[in-house]
């Protein structure tokens, strides 16, 4: 297939990397010049351009079967022009873009925000707590607007996501030993990099359609996962302010079950600490 991958960051690059080993012909897509020719590495074509180019976006979509977006955080002043610009100009270019048909978008499980820890699926209203989870709400029915039978849409919402030069302990070694808001009783959703692309890659093929969640089967606590975690690393454990509120406003236990008997299978069932 001729793929595009509009935004190359930690996913968009090691999914390039993959579609391209698998001998697709990967257009990878940055807004950094001087990485283009680190894309080359992993890509069959590598652009400079941002999303929200409307004329850029035509040029790239010539041609292609199936785009991916997978386009990075950026300052809050850019977080919508980047996310809801790049997904306003895809759609806007579609007449342009007769080869395509299939999109699939890397979203977030924060957009169902507050749950006060109860079980959320795909079917469970989202409650965007910022501007940037709204963002990422509003990119996902842009898209979904366009599905068809012709045009397969996916939205896959990720879990926190670790995996090589990533790993969690990197992400937590900052909090060994220190104090946290709260008691640490709030669900985490983590995914690891090998079931992103292992999941992009089984969506791809089945042409899947609509939102699917991605995260591990277990859902660890704050708590479990700090603890664990500090136990293994020899770390300082983590203590909790039970008389602070916890500065949580992603609180949910999100259910992998539509993906997994849709056929997927987890590389990482359990988050690998």
């Amino acid at each position: 297939m001729k793929i595009a991958i509009v935004g190359c960051g930690y996913v968009g690059k090691a999914i390039a990397r993959r579609w391209s080993q698998d001998g697709h012909w990967v257009t990878a897509t940055t807004t950094r010049p001087e990485r283009i020719a680190e894309l080359k590495e992993v890509a069959g074509d590598a652009v400079a351009m941002r999303g929200d180019d409307v004329e850029a976006m035509r040029n790239l979509l010539q041609d292609q079967e199936a785009v991916l977006v997978s386009v990075g955080d950026r300052t809050r002043t850019q977080y919508k022009e980047t996310y809801l610009g790049t997904a306003a100009n895809l759609v806007a270019t579609l007449p342009q873009a007769p080869a395509l048909k299939q999109i699939i978008y890397t979203s977030s499980c924060s957009v169902y925000g507050d749950k006060k820890g109860e079980w959320v699926d795909e079917e469970s209203p989202v409650a965007p707590a910022s501007d940037k989870t709204q963002t990422l709400w509003d990119t996902e029915q842009a898209l979904l607007r366009v599905s068809s039978p012709e045009l397969r849409v996916c939205i896959l919402r990720l879990g926190g996501i670790y995996g090589p030069g990533r790993e969690i302990v990197k992400i937590f070694r900052n909090v060994a030993g220190k104090t946290r808001p709260g008691t640490g009783a709030e669900p985490t959703n983590w995914i690891h990099l090998d079931d992103i692309i292992g999941a992009l890659e089984f969506v791809r093929l089945k042409r899947s359609q609509g939102i699917y969640n991605l995260v591990h089967d277990v859902s660890l606590t704050s708590r479990e996962l700090l603890d664990g975690l500090c136990e293994r690393h020899g770390l300082a454990k983590v203590s909790w302010d039970r008389s602070a509120p916890s500065t949580r406003s992603y609180n949910a236990r999100v259910s992998n079950q539509k993906i997994r008997e849709a056929g997927y299978q987890l590389i990482h069932p359990e988050t690998m600490l």
